[in-house]
């Protein structure tokens, strides 16, 4: 597994789907119940500006910065500038508050995020798409390996039912809490 490739695939899967958001739709519902779809927006940027900290300072922070004033459009901006520190290199190591990280690690969770925050809003927009089948199936050993029980009800649902032959992202979207048939 290549972590940046992952990041980088899984910021232009949820770059497509920021780039439908609606005039005025801020206000409306996503899968992830305790969000509307600003809010989703603005908890994307701190993922971002998390991913961003890590990979120019070393250090993440414990505590998010003050939301943009478009978050689509901040969200763009800052997805350039991750992919940027990415490419421009980066420590081996980064701390959470205090606790050192694998930054191969960071990119992978980060692009978990991403490209299910992603999924989250296109489905919000009422425009779903599906996360590309191969960036699925790569991310859903690495969702097994860092959320465990208990994050459940925290910072996701408990995981679904999936038929046998169920696509991959429908695995990822279920492993996560996430019902493929989320109503727009």
């Amino acid at each position: 597994m290549n972590a940046g490739e992952l990041l980088e695939r899984s910021l232009a899967f949820a770059l497509g789907s920021v780039s439908d958001v609606p005039a005025g739709s801020l206000g409306r519902g996503t899968p992830c119940a305790e969000w509307d779809l600003g809010e989703l927006l603005g908890h994307l940027d701190d993922s971002l500006d998390a991913l961003y900290e890590g990979l120019t300072g070393g250090r993440i922070g414990l505590f998010p910065g003050a939301p943009g004033a478009d978050p689509a459009c901040v969200f763009r901006r800052r997805a350039c500038a991750v992919l940027g520190a990415w490419a421009a290199g980066h420590q081996e190591r980064v701390l959470v508050g205090e606790r050192p990280l694998d930054v191969r690690l960071m990119a992978a969770v980060g692009a978990i995020e991403i490209a299910v925050h992603g999924w989250d809003v296109a489905q919000a927009c009422g425009r779903p798409r599906p996360v590309p089948a191969s960036l699925a199936a790569e991310l859903l050993p690495v969702a097994r390996c860092v959320v465990g029980d208990e994050d459940r009800g925290v910072r996701f649902a408990a995981p679904l039912q999936v038929p046998p032959r169920a696509r991959g992202d429908a695995r990822l979207l279920a492993f996560l809490g996430r019902s493929d048939s989320f109503p727009g």
